[in-house]
């Protein structure tokens, strides 16, 4: 059934139908738009525009389409245009008359800007739930790994001694931003354009803030114009979603180097690793590279809808049309690789022995070197250079710098003591990192705590 056909004399190529339809992508919000009619006949019968007994019968066969097709006995059928034509046609099928009358102050252009809408307000909240349960599993390898040392680094190289606990931290922190920037934008989006008709709202005597009320929305959106043309929320999430992803490849690629021979500081569950067809003794982290792959494809759907979106004049064209499928299968790309690197951290093994050992052996402890001359009266540019001789020596002798005598530390420095020993332990080196954001177990557990009250939002 065509909404429309009424001003035309020919029927619709069925190219240009194949290459207007939107029912086949549009079809996974069936719940939003049968939603959304139900709140609009509810407010169409309170302001007396429909009679009490068509809105019962609207209601009660909206509500049946709904069930037929949640449980199957219901299926999409290629002839309709859209969502909105086949949800309307089955009703008028069911109902007869009284069917008719749901169209009754709409648009389907105020309509899909609902269904569109409705949909991504769910979406954030399913997708904020997903990144609070990968929250929650660093947060438990946080508190399980406050003295569990590893080398930090800057430039791909060891720069100085953390915990695995701090290291996780850094992420931590780049999933609560998630989380935030998510909160954040369904608070902004949360105006209901049910109402504003194709462009300029409606000569019947609507109650917008009735049907806003009625979906959870905070108030009616206040321009018409801009309610049907408004793509910035799906801009946003789709922004939103391509920040998650990338931290996501961050992560990813940490966890495949650590995954390598040379590293060795985690051990991969079977259950998220693959082999390979000929060498069988390859363990592949393949989660984390797909992880890591899909982040362009959400990339490209954020830079398909800024593209779209530059050039269309007000109010409505066709080209919105666009706003869905790559935003649907951002969406769930995100949301599968939530799921599955969440699954991938909670069962994966950290070395801990191999990580500490490797702290040692990448000179992470040189800097406080340096401090200890510097405490001890020697000018920090001196001690750099001091410091710069004992790591060069060490390297010659493949030695770390806790292996060295005091006598050889004296050779270089006279200054040096028995006491550099305690004062270059990665213990030492991490714990006298106390304020706040540091490695220190007196600082990690602050944040810890302030971590575990975000869990609570």
């Amino acid at each position: 059934m065509k909404l429309w056909g009424g001003r035309f004399t020919k029927e619709e190529n069925q190219l240009v139908h194949h290459f207007n339809e939107s029912l086949s992508f549009d079809q996974k919000f069936y719940g939003q738009d049968i939603e959304g009619s139900i709140a609009h006949v509810t407010m169409l019968a309170k302001q007396g525009i429909v009679s009490e007994e068509d809105r019962d019968a609207i209601v009660g066969g909206l509500k049946g389409i709904l069930k037929d097709l949640k449980e199957g006995s219901l299926v999409f059928t290629g002839e309709h245009e859209d969502i909105h034509s086949f949800v309307e046609a089955v009703l008028i099928q069911r109902i007869g008359e009284a069917g008719k009358r749901l169209h009754t102050g709409r648009s389907r252009n105020d309509q899909v800007a609902l269904d569109m809408k409705m949909y991504c307000r769910d979406q954030i909240q399913e997708t904020d739930r997903l990144v609070k349960e990968l929250l929650g599993e660093i947060l438990k390898i946080m508190e399980e790994n406050l003295d569990t040392y590893m080398p930090g680094f800057t430039h791909l190289q060891k720069a100085q001694p953390v915990t695995l606990a701090h290291h996780m931290g850094a992420y931590f922190e780049m999933f609560y931003r998630d989380r935030t920037r998510l909160r954040d934008i369904r608070r902004r989006m949360n105006t209901c354009p049910l109402g504003s008709g194709a462009l300029a709202g409606t000569t019947y005597p609507l109650d917008r803030e009735f049907t806003a009320g009625l979906l959870g929305f905070d108030g009616p959106a206040l321009n018409s114009m801009d309610a049907v043309s408004d793509r910035d929320y799906v801009i946003e999430f789709l922004s939103a979603l391509s920040i998650t992803a990338m931290h996501l490849s961050r992560f990813s690629e940490e966890i495949i180097i650590w995954n390598s021979n040379e590293y060795g500081f985690v051990e991969l569950d079977d259950a998220y690793s693959t082999g390979s067809s000929i060498m069988p003794q390859k363990k592949n982290p393949d989660i984390a590279e797909l992880v890591r792959g899909k982040t362009g494809r959400v990339y490209g759907a954020l830079m398909s809808m800024l593209t779209t979106m530059k050039g269309i004049p007000l109010a409505y064209d066709k080209d919105m049309q666009e706003d869905k499928e790559l935003t649907f299968d951002a969406i769930d790309t995100v949301k599968g690789c939530l799921a599955l690197f969440t699954g991938m951290l909670a069962t994966m093994t950290f070395q801990k022995d191999v990580m500490e050992e490797s702290a040692k052996k990448g000179f992470t402890n040189a800097t406080d070197a340096a401090d200890y001359l510097v405490n001890h009266g020697v000018p920090f540019r001196d001690a750099h250079g001091i410091v710069g001789q004992l790591v060069l020596y060490c390297i010659e002798r493949n030695m770390a710098l806790d292996d060295m005598s005091l006598e050889e530390f004296k050779a270089i420095s006279p200054v040096f003591e028995e006491d550099v020993y305690e004062a270059i332990s990665l213990k030492t080196c991490v714990e006298k990192r106390v304020t706040i954001g540091a490695p220190g177990q007196e600082a990690m557990r602050k944040v810890i705590g302030i971590c575990r009250e975000r869990m609570k939002e």
